[in-house]
């Protein structure tokens, strides 16, 4: 009987292991663009990168980390952790990404910075995410 319930108990938890959340790189469902965003692309070429790299830099950084992944030294003390960039953006349209980075993410860290950057800064850092890489 022990050995049946040992058996069970190891098998649960493989399953549970397999079927686990994802880890921190797992990107959820997106929330919907909301319709003042919904459809906008990039107006700026891929030149708009490397600016992008400097405000990303100065402004981004600290949570997200230099490469984007969420890891941060600022973002180590934020719960929810910061995302990771470098995984988002292989899912995100560039509406999503203007939209989160203007507006922010209610219930996180993640702050509206339409106002503190400019449209084009944005832009710009929409640009530099899209090189990211995992």
């Amino acid at each position: 009987m022990k050995k049946v319930l040992f058996v069970i108990l190891v098998f649960s938890a493989l399953v549970l292991a397999a079927c686990g959340g994802g880890g921190a790189d797992a990107v959820a469902t997106l929330a919907p663009v909301p319709a003042d965003f919904a459809g906008q692309t990039n107006p700026l070429g891929a030149d708009a990168a490397a600016a992008g790299a400097e405000v990303f830099k100065t402004n981004c950084e600290a949570c997200h980390g230099p490469q984007g992944h969420g890891d941060g030294p600022a973002g180590a003390a934020l719960d929810p952790a910061p995302k990771n960039l470098a995984v988002l953006q292989t899912t995100a349209g560039d509406d999503y990404l203007f939209w989160r980075i203007a507006t922010g993410k209610e219930g996180t860290s993640m702050v509206a910075w339409k106002g503190v950057l400019t449209d084009e800064q944005i832009w710009q850092i929409v640009s530099f995410i899209r090189t990211l890489k995992q």
